[in-house]
């Protein structure tokens, strides 16, 4: 009998790594658009998304932080066999998984420094469903109307007032993915649009 460990990965990993990956990049790329992303059949309680991500973006050289509930032995074992990222602290991670609740504070992440804002952690956020609704996003890549139901729309204007500075996030429910980047700004006041 195999370990469930062993099981769950890409049946084709270049290709579905490239799939993924795009999927990513043009969801960081489109604040608020939702994206269909799969591949990995990952351990409960991780998302087919957060799964997929994981195996596209960790590796042997990635500080991975499991909030609350996803940091359990399956998917210790299962991240473990699929992509070696070492298991860290949320002060060290570079990347961070968990639902929203599980990962705060937000001010445990690295941020970036001045001379080097990329040295900053990005948020995989397990999240019951992704809809396009909600606040107002407002930056880099939304040419219209963009709304994501975010869980603390304060907490992501707070992030985006640091810039260049601060925290990138990824929202995964099921198997869809949505990205806000540092640099999208939160409408404080709904139907009120200024670029």
């Amino acid at each position: 009998m195999r370990s469930q460990s062993l099981e769950g990965g890409f049946p084709d990993a270049p290709v579905d790594a490239a799939c993924a990956f795009r999927a990513a990049l043009e969801a960081m790329a489109r604040p608020g658009r939702i994206y269909d992303i799969a591949g990995a059949r990952p351990p409960a309680p991780l998302s087919v998304a957060a799964g997929t991500l994981l195996l596209t973006l960790v590796d042997q050289e990635t500080p991975l932080f499991l909030a609350g509930s996803a940091d359990c032995p399956s998917v210790r074992e299962w991240l473990a066999f699929h992509t070696g990222a070492p298991l860290v602290g949320a002060e060290t991670a570079q990347f961070a998984l968990g639902t929203w609740e599980a990962l705060l504070p937000l001010d445990l992440y690295r941020r970036g420094e001045p001379a080097y804002p990329d040295r900053s952690a990005t948020l995989i956020v397990e999240m019951p469903a992704l809809s396009e609704t909600g606040p107002i996003l407002i930056g880099p890549g939304i040419e219209a109307d963009a709304r994501l139901n975010l869980p603390d729309p304060a907490a992501f204007q707070a992030n985006a007032a640091q810039f260049p500075l601060g925290l990138d996030f990824f929202f995964c429910a099921g198997a869809r993915l949505a990205a806000l980047p540092r640099t999208t700004r939160i409408s404080e006041a709904p139907g009120c649009m200024s670029r």
